[in-house]
Formats: structure tokens, C-alpha cells, sequence
């Protein structure tokens, strides 16, 4: 169940990421030249929704993992800027923060 989660935490991350690309193309063609709102109207919606998934499944990370305050804060703060989401997702994992129960703390090397 927590690697389930966590590789739907890391999906979240990138997903919400590419939903703001997403629905800063559509701003940009809304405002722009062609004056187009279809781009806004459905990757608003659609973003918003993941912004809202990520921001539960942090909740749920941080309890599964039990994260500190500290950064269980920090990530809910990255939902908000443009790709931030993506830079707290590979921060958390060279920390080692979406480490699950059967990983090993490094890699293994071979012997002999």
C-alpha cells in the first residue's frame, strides 16, 4: 500500500507539473493574438483538480512516511509555483523521503 501511494505521490508531482504547462499555454493563447479561452477552459478545471490530488496525497504522505512539519509545508508550497512540485518530488527522493520499507538505504554493490 505505501509504495502504491508513493509512486502515485511522484505521478501527482509530475502530473500537476504538466498541467501548469498546460494552462500557461492556454493563458498564453487566450491573451494573445488568436484570443482563444477553449486552451483555459479545460486545463483550468483540470489543473485545479490536480492541484487538489497533490495537495491530499502530501497529506498522506507525510503521515505515511512521517515527514517532519518542515517539509511536509514546503511541499505543500510547491503546488503552487509553476514545475515546483517536480523540483520538491527529486529533492524528497535523493533524501531519501519516498523511500519505502523494502529499499535499501544505498545501492548494492557486488562482492567478490
Amino acid at each position: 500500500m505505501r509504495e502504491k501511494i508513493t509512486k502515485l505521490f511522484v505521478a501527482a508531482a509530475i502530473a500537476e507539473a504538466c498541467s501548469w504547462l498546460a494552462l500557461l499555454i492556454g493563458m498564453a493563447v487566450k491573451y494573445g493574438p488568436p484570443g482563444n479561452e477553449i486552451g483555459v477552459k479545460i486545463f483550468g478545471p483540470v489543473h485545479g483538480a490536480l492541484f487538489v490530488v497533490y495537495g491530499l496525497l502530501v497529506l498522506v504522505m507525510a503521515r505515511l512516511h512521517r515527514w517532519r512539519l518542515w517539509p511536509t509545508l514546503v511541499a505543500l508550497a510547491c503546488a503552487v509555483p509553476p514545475f515546483a512540485t517536480l523540483i520538491f518530488e527529486r529533492w524528497a527522493a535523493r533524501r531519501g523521503m519516498l523511500r519505502t520499507a523494502g529499499e535499501p538505504d544505498r545501492p548494492l554493490t557486488p562482492v567478490g
